[in-house]
């Protein structure tokens, strides 16, 4: 069959990837096109659009690129039926693959999403358009089956989740493997830097985060470079004990002893590594009152929306300082807190259903097309 993938950022290229090798181990025919990144096209994929190409972040961010989205839009409408594929898939990316999803239907193309987007968290009316537009849904959070079929009659299939096998599939570094290679301290113990994948969140983030570090000599920063962003972009943020390592996120959490994490998917790979960490996020004034206004939730981090109570530390706007980053750094550090959170963290693991999430869906989408 003829697969065509729509993923728009870099959590998106990853789960992706492991999708389309699913695919192809399960239709060795399998012809696929997609949106994403480098990892989606290593897997197999024709790459159509990268997702660097598509990060914009926040309110004012989309509203100031709407020229260039409206051109990708119409770019993937004639790229979808110039390919005529047999399955379309969506990943996350809701503003951009509900669009897609909306036109699709209305061409007859076979609608799928994997990974939902998150409509639990804001703007859940958009229900209404996921009934009408989409065929097949994948869920890979615990919760979302319940949303979707208890709350709205939406029945949907749950797959688990994928990073469980990302991390069990790496390909694992001893530890004085990874500081040789990447010239760090092989003494120090490590602090992880997750500042996130897009510019704007980036530069807001590792200001904060860097602030501490004449607090913990002890420890050396380690920043988690974003496979979109060139090693330039974090040059000015380098010291002597701030370092810096490139698409190796996986290697630096499994020999960190603790992390600051920028909301996202980042926040439930450090909680799977089980590193005690601190959630930040900031955003520009504008973006974070709209924001504020739709949201419903009580937490923002995965890790305490699955686990449904506060196990990491979540420190919102202006909320995140430097003072309270240090104080909260300095609890996860020793001390029963830290024991707690890797506590709830094995707990939280077994809540995800177990590996196979990439085949399981893959699956799925060959029965249901």
């Amino acid at each position: 069959m003829k697969y065509y993938i729509i993923a728009g950022e870099a959590s998106g290229d990853l789960h992706g990837s492991n999708l389309i090798k699913a695919l192809r181990s399960k239709d060795p025919n399998a012809s696929i096109r997609c949106w994403g990144g480098d990892l989606m096209q290593q897997a197999g994929g024709t790459l159509a659009k990268h997702y660097k190409e598509l990060a914009f972040m926040g309110f004012l961010e989309v509203f100031t690129n709407l020229n260039k989205i409206f051109k990708n839009i119409a770019f993937c409408k004639e790229d979808i039926t110039n390919f005529n594929p047999d399955v379309l898939i969506f990943i996350d990316y809701s503003g951009f693959n509900l669009r897609i999803a909306k036109w699709a239907k209305g061409h007859n193309f076979k609608t799928n999403y994997y990974i939902s987007p998150q409509i639990w968290a804001s703007r859940e009316g958009r229900i209404e358009k996921i009934k009408r537009d989409i065929d097949n849904m994948f869920v890979i959070l615990p919760f979302e089956k319940e949303f979707y079929e208890d709350k709205h009659n939406f029945p949907v299939h749950f797959v688990g989740h994928p990073l469980l096998d990302a991390i069990e599939n790496r390909t694992k570094t001893e530890a004085s493997v990874f500081r040789k290679e990447n010239k760090l301290d092989p003494k120090k113990p490590i602090i992880a830097l997750l500042p996130g994948s897009r510019k704007q969140e980036v530069q807001k983030m590792l200001n904060v985060m860097l602030s501490l570090t004449p607090s913990f000599k002890d420890y050396q920063f380690v920043i988690a470079g974003a496979p979109s962003l060139e090693f330039n972009f974090y040059k000015p943020y380098l010291n002597t004990n701030v370092a810096f390592v490139s698409n190796k996120t996986y290697d630096l959490l499994s020999h960190a002893t603790a992390a600051l994490v920028t909301s996202g998917t980042a926040t439930l790979e450090t909680a799977l590594f089980k590193v005690p960490q601190v959630v930040c996020y900031k955003a520009n004034w504008i973006s974070y009152q709209i924001a504020k206004r739709i949201i419903t939730l009580e937490y923002i981090s995965l890790v305490n929306l699955i686990m449904k109570k506060e196990v990491v530390k979540e420190l919102i706007q202006d909320n995140l300082t430097t003072k309270n980053l240090k104080e909260e750094l300095h609890k996860i550090l020793k001390g029963n807190f830290r024991e707690e959170q890797i506590s709830a963290y094995q707990q939280l693991e077994k809540m995800l259903g177990g590996g196979g999430a990439s085949v399981k869906a893959a699956t799925l989408l060959i029965e249901n097309n």
